[in-house]
């Protein structure tokens, strides 16, 4: 292998790298630089555990969680109370909020919010899929844990029109969340404050 193709290999890694969220080209270079000097001990497992990751893990067929089970742990969980479900945005939010450790639910991952400039319509998300588990029966309350974003406050009104019609209640995370915060930064104190003072929307 000539010295340019090991560059190559070099800068290919470092442009993957350099897709993930909080990683720059020059982060990412040096976690290439990292994984080439650690390359037994952690950049083979790290690959291992890639490929068998992206094998076992998919989205769960009634929540969206990501798990290696479908139904998810979560929703297999029988100590969980099957009556109220979180609306999310992303696996992301559902992490933290399971972080706080407030909530004995279940959820549901939008897979994203609703948004005019970037063309995402209520069918590019997981809509469908709540109406569906609430219009099934056995649902006394759906919280809308929605960012206090203006696409996720958009995507709130939106699912509470959409829910309007249902014999339930319909809550919204109170906003001691800031408004333009994101639930997977905020600390634990803050998420369970906000839980515990949900309010009608």
């Amino acid at each position: 292998m000539t010295d340019h193709q090991q560059q190559n290999d070099i800068e290919a890694l470092a442009k993957l790298l350099a897709k993930l969220p909080g990683l720059g080209p020059r982060s990412a270079r040096r976690a290439v630089l990292h994984l080439l000097k650690k390359k037994e001990s952690l950049m083979l497992p790290l690959a291992t555990a890639l490929s068998e990751t992206a094998e076992r893990v998919g989205p769960c067929a009634i929540c969206g969680n990501l798990d290696s089970l479908s139904p998810c742990r979560i929703c297999s969980d029988a100590r969980r109370d099957k009556t109220i479900i979180c609306v999310v945005e992303d696996v992301s939010d559902l992490w933290a909020l399971e972080r706080a450790g407030a909530f004995r639910g279940q959820y549901h991952v939008l897979g994203g919010t609703l948004s005019a400039l970037e063309g995402i319509g209520p069918d590019n998300l997981n809509i469908r899929g709540l109406i569906d588990r609430v219009d099934g029966g056995g649902i006394r309350e759906v919280i809308l844990a929605t960012n206090a974003t203006v696409d996720g406050q958009t995507t709130a009104h939106y699912l509470m029109d959409k829910l309007g019609r249902f014999d339930l209640t319909v809550s919204q995370l109170a906003h001691g969340v800031p408004v333009g915060g994101e639930l997977d930064y905020l600390d634990e104190g803050t998420l369970l404050a906000a839980l515990k003072s949900r309010r009608p929307f």
